[in-house]
């Protein structure tokens, strides 16, 4: 299932805000698999760009990222950064972003 629904460009974030938007949706819980290899790339920018689109609507998303994924190190400088936050989280399972986003 993973493999065949991917979150890949920014129209794919604009989709996603436009249903949180018309269902009053104000939080979220992605699946890291449903990423596209391009937001653990941080030089296609396509991870920036989604966490602004969300900050500019106002949707706290909590991200599930297998640690195993974020091989880099500056992707896992940008997660400790993102984590200090109040509009999103990277948890490593459902129940750490469920009790997160009901704090």
């Amino acid at each position: 299932m993973y493999d065949e629904i991917k979150i890949a460009s920014e129209q794919d974030i604009l989709d996603i805000v436009a249903i949180c938007f018309e269902n009053r949706i104000s939080s979220i819980i992605i699946d890291g698999r449903c990423l596209s290899e391009e937001f653990y790339d941080l030089k296609t920018k396509m991870l920036g760009i989604a966490l602004q689109k969300f900050i500019n609507y106002n949707i706290r998303v909590a991200f599930i990222i297998d640690k195993d994924k974020a091989v880099s190190d500056r992707f896992k400088e940008l997660v400790l950064e993102i984590n200090k936050g109040v509009n999103f989280r990277v948890c490593s399972n459902v129940e750490d972003a469920e009790t997160w986003l009901l704090k």
